[in-house]
Formats: structure tokens, C-alpha cells, sequence
């Protein structure tokens, strides 16, 4: 089965990432990793960091002749800043002592890792709890999203709100009948990644409001995934179900705190006749609904409609005017440590989360149709 694993600080020297378990055969590129990596650094409120990184991927093991040769894929994405913080992130001890940063961030996990490990110096905490992590998730990720493109299943996403900015409700009715490819390419065209320019105009508003105060505002994006045949994931064991893998891929993300799947709170306070989709049966294509409140799961298995997953991300704890602290060493209240920071990041939020999304389905797809190759497995579809 599919595992990965990355390591690497924000300010370090660079990202490291692991992939094992893709089949061999599956043609993959650095330029196509690249373009994803692209997508997750862009967005209205995005922080100086944005203007520094030019973020691409190395592929250093795992793939020969542009295709997979099953064995682990090694990726590299160097952090170009890392040459502005050399005497402050180095490996070896340094000749001279380094500023301790003592003054934890309330929302961020500063005060609790320091707790943790037994920090006096929230540094470390900061450097890998850091959303910077997120780009070699995406670049992992790229590889699950090219495998499950492969077999014809595609991902995207939009913003359905930023701050109290949100997208109507007449618009996000029609997204259902529009493929999953032709929502994001709609919404890669928005600086804050809205499918309606009435509401970007109104999101980015939100995000001014927010930077003139010295302040962040979150907001709630929309995954869609197209072609997911009937029947992936299970009923039968709890660590095995659909939407429990994808709700712990989801909340994975930094600053991620809700999800749904379908209209999951909506349909907590209708009853079971307004929420429930009705079952047909079409000669030529099979069992289908018409309507989708499920999101695309009934009892943790693919129902073969499309997948719907919402998320909720909290406003970025980093702010311009810090809120009240107290220091670690002498326990005296003084404002937060102001660090580098957006005001919004949910549009690069939502590309993360495509590509936590395509981590959270290959295992799934593999259990059902799996092979150690590309095309021992298209051979199994037919």
C-alpha cells in the first residue's frame, strides 16, 4: 500500500518527502509536480515568503525514463530563504548563541509543542508545525493525483467563503452539473480561487479589511473528485471507512478544523426524507441519483455520484498587531512573537487538500483494483 512521509523545516535548507508503493509504469514529470506546487503558492493575501520561493521539485529516486519503477520515490524542494536564515537554522552547534523566541502564539501550536518536548525556545516548534510543510505534501500528492487521473478520476477545488464574503447559493447550485476539472481551472483564474467574480470581489475585500487591522481571516473551501467507480473503502471496519480516511487526511492540514462530507450539517437539522438521495436504475448507466446530499458516500463506501468534501480553516494564528502571551522563561504576559505571516491562505489551502485528497483515495483505488503495475491494474478495470 501507498505510504509517505516528509520532513524538513520551514526556514531549513529544504523539504523532503517519501512516496512508496506507486506502481510501476505510471508516467510522472517534474514539470507536472511543478505546476501543482505553482497552483498552492498563489493566492490574494499571501505573505512576503511568496515573493522569496519559486518552488520546484526534484525527483531524486523512484522513477527512470519518465515512469515509475515501483520502488520508493524520493522528492527534493529546496527553500531558497534558507540563505537568509543560515546563522539562525543551522545543523551543527554555532560559535555564537542564537535569540531564543519565548513568546508563544495563542492558536498556533507554539506553547504546546514547547510543553512537549521541553522546549525553552518555541523555534523548533515553529519550524515544522509551519504550513511550509504543506508544499511537498502537494508535490507527494501530485503522484497520487497523476496515478488516479490515469484510471480517470479527476480533482479540484474552489472557495466557497472567506471571512463572511461567501459564494451565493444560486451559483454553488449549478457547480453540480460541472466537472470537477472545469471547477478548478474556472477557479485557478481567481486570485482567491472563486468561481464567480462578484464573490472574489467580495472575498478580497474581506482580506483588505483584515490587513489594515493587523489581522487574518479563514474561510471554507470545496473539493469535488469526478469518475470514483462505486464501492471504494468499507463498511465492514471503522479504520476502513471512506469518509473517516478522508476526514483524517482533511484535518491533517495545518489550521484545518471542520469537515463534511456532502451537506453533512445541512442535513443534520432536515429530515430524513429531505436528505436522503432516492436510488434509479438506468439500462445504460446503471444504478444513479438525482440528487447528492450524500456527497458521494453511503456508510463509508463510494456510491459512484461525485465526491464532495468541505473544510473549514481557521484565520492564520500569525498576526500583524499580536495578541497577549506570556513568555515561557519568566512567565511574565507580553505580546506574541510576530513571525513572517499571510493574512489569508485559504485559495492555497484548497490545493493542499486536492492533494490530501489524492493521498487519501490511492489506497482505497489500490484495494479494490490494485497491481504492481500500471498496466497489470488496467487490465483488472477492463
Amino acid at each position: 500500500m501507498v505510504r509517505f512521509l516528509t520532513a524538513g523545516e520551514s526556514h531549513g535548507r529544504g523539504l523532503l518527502g517519501i512516496i512508496e508503493g506507486i506502481p510501476a509504469g505510471l508516467e510522472i514529470s517534474a514539470e507536472y509536480i511543478d505546476r501543482q506546487l505553482f497552483r498552492r503558492q498563489q493566492g490574494y493575501g499571501r505573505g512576503g515568503r511568496m515573493k522569496i520561493e519559486s518552488d520546484k521539485a526534484e525527483i531524486v529516486s523512484g522513477v527512470r525514463l519518465g515512469k515509475t519503477i515501483g520502488a520508493p520515490i524520493g522528492l527534493l524542494v529546496w527553500n531558497k530563504d534558507w540563505e537568509n536564515w543560515k546563522d539562525v537554522m543551522p545543523v551543527e552547534e554555532p560559535n555564537a548563541p542564537i535569540k531564543k523566541i519565548t513568546l508563544p502564539r495563542p492558536g498556533h501550536a507554539d506553547l504546546a509543542g514547547a510543553i512537549k518536548y521541553g522546549f525553552d525556545d518555541i523555534r523548533p516548534v515553529i519550524e515544522r508545525s509551519s504550513a511550509r510543510e504543506t508544499a511537498m505534501r502537494v508535490a507527494l500528492g501530485s503522484i497520487a493525483r497523476k496515478f488516479l487521473e490515469t484510471f480517470g478520476v479527476t480533482i479540484g477545488s474552489h472557495v466557497l467563503q472567506i471571512g463572511k464574503a461567501k459564494l451565493d447559493n444560486t451559483i454553488r447550485a449549478t457547480l453540480s452539473s460541472i466537472s470537477a476539472e472545469d471547477i478548478s481551472h474556472k477557479a485557478d483564474g481567481s486570485e482567491v480561487r472563486a468561481v464567480d467574480n462578484g464573490a472574489a470581489e467580495r472575498m478580497i475585500a474581506e482580506i483588505q479589511y483584515a490587513q489594515k487591522d493587523g489581522d487574518s481571516v479563514g474561510g471554507i473551501f470545496e473539493v469535488v473528485v469526478d469518475g470514483l467507480p462505486a464501492g471504494l473503502g468499507s463498511y465492514v471496519h471503522w479504520d476502513r471507512k471512506l469518509d473517516a480516511i478522508i476526514t483524517q487526511h482533511i484535518c491533517s492540514i495545518q489550521a484545518v478544523k471542520g469537515v463534511e462530507i456532502g451537506d453533512a450539517f445541512d442535513n443534520a437539522v432536515k429530515r430524513g426524507s429531505e436528505v436522503h438521495d432516492e436510488i434509479f436504475y438506468d439500462v445504460q448507466k446503471g444504478y444513479y441519483r438525482k440528487t447528492n446530499h450524500a456527497g458521494g458516500l453511503e456508510g463509508g463506501v463510494t456510491t459512484g455520484e461525485k465526491l464532495i468534501i468541505r473544510a473549514a480553516m481557521k484565520p492564520i494564528p500569525t498576526l500583524a498587531r499580536p495578541l497577549m502571551s506570556v513568555d515561557l522563561n519568566t512567565k511574565k504576559p507580553a505580546s506574541a512573537h510576530k513571525e513572517r505571516t499571510d493574512s489569508c491562505a485559504v485559495p492555497a489551502c484548497s490545493i493542499v487538500a486536492e492533494a490530501m485528497t489524492a493521498l487519501a483515495l490511492i489506497n482505497p483505488f489500490l484495494e479494490k483494483f490494485g497491481g504492481d503495475s500500471v498496466e497489470e491494474i488496467r487490465k483488472r478495470l477492463c
